[in-house]
């Protein structure tokens, strides 16, 4: 392995580090101010009445879900939905820590509720643009930078902590 490669591999996973932790403070915030649509579907339906309003989707999994065949099937529906709409995705793995960021509990509660369906998470933007912060912006960033390499859905792996 030449330095350029070590080098290189350093800063590549120092800037993944960097949008991870951007990633989670975009999530936070949008979720203090109530623009996040959490859900599959409820996604769905926010893209169809309102897809000007969203500014970013996570699509995440992980090991098990990739046998699943309709959730895939319903990423696919949502990245060619995004793609059309210049609306930036990115996938991310790490459902776990997803739920620890949002404050969600992985398994059902004492009260027989079920955890919300973190697979598709929309961030929205009030039309006052309030939500320009640091962390959409190094986001974006990124999504633009992989689609300028041709990868037109970057992939984050959450680091649990």
């Amino acid at each position: 392995m030449t330095l350029e490669e070590v080098v290189g591999c350093n800063i590549t996973e120092k800037k993944m580090e960097n949008v991870g932790q951007a990633l989670e403070e975009l999530l936070v915030a949008a979720q203090r101010q109530d623009c996040l649509t959490v859900g599959v579907y409820e996604s769905a339906k926010l893209m169809n009445v309102d897809p000007d309003s969203v500014v970013l989707c996570v699509l995440a999994t992980d090991e098990e879900d990739e046998d699943d065949i309709a959730l895939q099937i319903h990423f696919t529906l949502i990245q060619a939905f995004c793609c059309d709409n210049d609306i930036n995705i990115l996938r991310v793995s790490g459902l776990g820590r997803l739920a620890q960021v949002l404050g969600e509990p992985s398994t059902a509660d004492s009260n027989a509720n079920e955890p919300r369906d973190l697979h598709c998470i929309l961030v929205t933007a009030p039309h006052v643009d309030s939500l320009k912060c640091q962390a959409l912006k190094e986001v974006s960033s990124y999504c633009q930078e992989s689609r300028r390499r041709n990868q037109w859905v970057p992939c984050l792996a959450l680091q649990e902590r």
